[in-house]
């Protein structure tokens, strides 16, 4: 019995899974893309598919457990983020039951509250119980930009910020864009975190999560400023 089994309403124990080689630094959210959420959980639990994560949240609030915490789960796939290569050794990843972007699924929309409400106190407890730096509290697009756009620009990072449970969009850019050219921008943007080896699904990556109101591909000055903004109140010790 763990501390957080009051937050678990139920097991479905997944056979793909292996161990950890790194401590857990990081929790990478993502949505299921399938619909019904069975579909989502057999795929999960299916030793064929070599697919799965350590919890999946169901749109009425139902949290299952699928692979235990100190087992490493295989929901990152290729992923790399703030110079790790393999996120799966170091994360907990918790899927969200969700049409995700897949039009057959009935189209991308926003997340239940009812499934927020059930992540805000798991992500809470897990990001206390591992001292997990809010910046490492990302989305799957974040650590696989090249293949990946999921939790997708509704889900409601706000919220989790609400609760310092991830970094908020900074509010002031006083500071503009410093960066006198493109290759200076994204050398920032791989220091931040990204794997930059498409520079185009890197932006968008990035605004996803901190612009998703416009997602272009191309950096331009706002998201320029917003990226020195991140770094600065990291390298100034306001975040890590």
């Amino acid at each position: 019995m763990g501390a957080d089994d009051e937050l678990v309403h139920e097991e479905r124990l997944s056979p793909n899974f292996d161990e950890r080689s790194l401590p857990v630094t990081m929790v990478v959210l993502h949505y299921t893309e399938m619909k019904p959420v069975g579909t989502a959980i057999e795929r999960l639990t299916d030793p064929a598919a070599k697919v799965s994560a350590h919890y999946l949240i169901t749109e009425e609030g139902g949290v299952i457990r699928l692979v235990p915490e100190d087992k490493r789960a295989w929901h990152a796939g290729a992923s790399f983020w703030r110079g790790i290569p393999d996120v799966n050794s170091a994360s907990i990843g918790i899927e969200l039951d969700h049409p995700g972007h897949e039009p057959a699924n009935g189209g991308y929309r926003g997340f239940a509250e009812a499934q927020i409400d059930a992540l805000i106190p798991l992500l809470s407890r897990i990001v206390k119980q591992y001292d997990i730096p809010r910046a490492n509290v990302v989305g799957h697009s974040d650590v696989a930009p090249m293949r990946k756009t999921d939790p997708g620009e509704l889900f409601p990072w706000h919220r989790l910020a609400d609760t310092k449970l991830c970094l908020p969009r900074p509010a002031c850019l006083a500071a503009g864009n410093p960066f006198r050219n493109e290759g200076s921008f994204f050398l920032a943007l791989e220091r931040f975190g990204y794997d930059i080896t498409d520079s185009a699904k890197a932006v968008e990556a990035f605004e996803r999560r901190w612009r998703p109101e416009r997602i272009t591909g191309v950096p331009d000055g706002e998201v320029a400023a917003i990226l020195w903004q991140l770094l600065l109140d990291r390298d100034q010790g306001r975040t890590r």
